[in-house]
C-alpha cells in the first residue's frame, strides 16, 4: 500500500497543473496516468493569456516560450465566404503576454511534467490505471490501480479525479451529471502542409454552410470540421472524395493536401459534450477540469477551465492538505469557486450552437443566428474585439497562484 496527501487521477491539464502547485506547496501529491506518453489526438491546443500569466507567475514563461514548439496569435482571424476578418485582439490584455499560444498539448504536458519533477514531493506514475475508488467508513480514502500488470492500493487524504469527461471514478462516487444538449460533432484529421495558409493565420473558416478548423503544427495542419451530430453515417455514405471537396470549398489552398486522406481511419470522430456535475465533491473526492464539467470546443476555452480550476483547488486546499485537516466544507468551496464561470461560459456555448449551427442544415445561412454572427463578423469595432478577448482569453473569473514556493 502507497501512502500521500493528495492522488490526482489523470494526466492531462487539470491534474498535472494540479499536481505540480500542489507539491510547489508543500503536498505530497502522487499524479496517475493511465497512458506511457500525453500524445493524444483530441487533446486541446491552445493555451490562453491566462494560463501564460500563471506561468509568468511561477516564473516559468520564459522557459514555456523557449523550449516548447508554439505559435503565437496576438489575434484570431475567420474566414467567412472567403473573406478574412479579425476576430479577438488579445494585444489590450492585462497580462504579460497579450496573445494566445497554440502549442502541442502533449508538449505542454511534457513542459508541465518537467517542471513539477524539481519537487520532491511530487510522484508522477505513468502507465498507471485508477480502476476503483476505495471506500472507508461511508468516505473514499484511496484508489486501487494498475501499474505494469501489478495493482497498487493508494491511500490518500483526498482522491482528485481529473480524468476526463468519461471520468469512471466520478461514477464510482455516485455523482450525477447533467447532459446539455449539443448539436454538434467534429471530424478530426491532419493534412500535410504543402504550402502556406495564404490568408495568414486562420482559425476558423465558414462558408457553404460549413465550419471548420486549421491548426498549424508547423510541418502538418490539424484540422477539424464540424457536422451535425450523428451525421458521421451520412457524410461516410457520400464518399470520401466528397468530404474532400467540400474541405477544399472552406480552404481552396489545402487541395493538394486533401490527397494525403485514402481512408476514413485518417478521420476521426469527436464527440462533442457539454455537461456539468450537480456536485464535485464527496468526502475524501473532489472532481475538476472535464471531470466536473465538459466544455464545448467553441472558444477552445477547455484547458483554460480545467487549469484555473487546478489554481482554485490549490489555492484553497494546499494548506488544509499539508495539515491533513480537508473537510467536505472544503471541498465544496472549490465548486463555489468554479462553478459559477463554468455556468456562464457554458451558457454562451449553448447559445452558440442552438442559433448558429443547425444540426439538420450545417452552419446556418440564413436565421437569427447567422445574422447575429455575421453581424458580429462584419461591424466587430475595435471594443468589441476587446471584449472577446477579454472573454475568451482570461474567463469570467481568471485565477492567480496565492500559494508560495514551500520550504521546509
Amino acid at each position: 500500500m502507497i501512502q500521500t496527501q493528495c492522488c490526482v487521477v489523470g494526466g492531462g491539464p487539470a491534474g498535472l497543473m494540479l499536481g505540480c502547485l500542489l507539491a510547489r506547496s508543500g503536498v505530497k501529491v502522487i499524479v496517475l496516468e493511465k497512458h506511457g506518453d500525453f500524445f493524444r489526438d483530441f487533446r486541446g491546443d491552445t493555451i490562453h493569456p491566462s494560463t501564460l500569466e500563471l506561468l509568468y507567475e511561477l516564473g516559468q514563461l520564459d522557459a514555456f516560450r523557449s523550449q516548447v514548439p508554439h505559435q503565437e496569435y496576438p489575434s484570431l482571424k475567420v474566414v467567412l465566404d472567403g473573406h478574412v476578418f479579425d476576430g479577438p485582439d488579445f494585444t489590450t490584455l492585462p497580462t504579460h503576454c497579450k496573445f494566445m499560444a497554440i502549442a502541442p498539448q502533449w508538449d505542454f504536458l511534457n513542459f508541465l511534467a518537467e517542471y513539477a519533477s524539481k519537487f520532491e514531493t511530487f510522484q508522477l506514475m505513468m502507465n498507471t490505471e485508477a480502476k476503483d475508488l476505495v471506500f472507508e467508513n461511508g468516505e473514499i480514502v484511496g484508489v486501487k490501480a494498475i501499474h505494469d500488470g501489478e495493482e497498487y492500493e493508494i491511500r490518500a487524504d483526498l482522491v482528485v479525479a481529473a480524468d476526463g469527461r468519461s471520468s469512471r471514478l466520478r461514477t464510482q462516487a455516485d455523482l450525477h451529471v447533467q447532459e446539455i444538449g449539443v448539436p454538434i460533432d467534429v471530424l478530426w484529421y491532419h493534412l500535410p502542409k504543402t504550402m502556406e495558409d495564404p490568408q495568414g493565420h486562420v482559425l476558423g473558416r465558414v462558408g457553404n454552410g460549413q465550419m471548420m478548423v486549421t491548426i498549424d503544427r508547423g510541418d502538418y495542419f490539424q484540422c477539424g470540421t464540424v457536422i451535425g451530430k450523428g451525421k458521421l453515417n451520412q457524410i461516410q455514405a457520400d464518399g470520401l472524395e466528397a468530404f474532400r471537396e467540400k474541405v477544399v470549398q472552406l480552404a481552396p489552398f489545402l487541395e493538394e493536401a486533401t490527397k494525403s486522406i485514402k481512408s476514413w481511419d485518417q478521420v476521426k470522430l469527436l464527440s462533442v459534450q457539454i455537461n456539468r456535475l450537480d456536485e464535485w465533491a464527496r468526502p475524501g473526492f473532489l472532481c475538476i477540469g472535464d471531470s466536473a464539467h465538459a466544455m464545448s470546443p467553441a472558444g477552445g476555452v477547455g484547458v483554460n477551465m480545467a487549469i484555473q480550476d487546478a489554481v482554485a483547488t490549490t489555492n484553497l486546499l494546499a494548506e488544509k492538505l499539508r495539515e491533513g485537516k480537508v473537510t467536505l466544507d472544503d471541498l465544496h468551496l472549490v465548486q463555489l469557486r468554479r462553478e459559477k464561470p463554468v455556468k456562464f461560459i457554458q451558457k454562451i456555448q449553448a447559445f452558440a450552437h442552438a442559433k448558429i449551427f443547425n444540426p439538420n442544415e450545417g452552419f446556418r445561412a440564413k436565421g437569427v443566428g447567422m445574422w447575429i454572427f455575421r453581424w458580429m463578423i462584419f461591424f466587430m469595432a475595435n471594443p468589441v474585439r476587446r471584449r472577446m478577448a477579454r472573454m475568451i482569453g482570461l474567463g469570467p473569473l481568471p485565477e492567480h497562484i496565492e500559494t508560495a514556493e514551500y520550504h521546509s
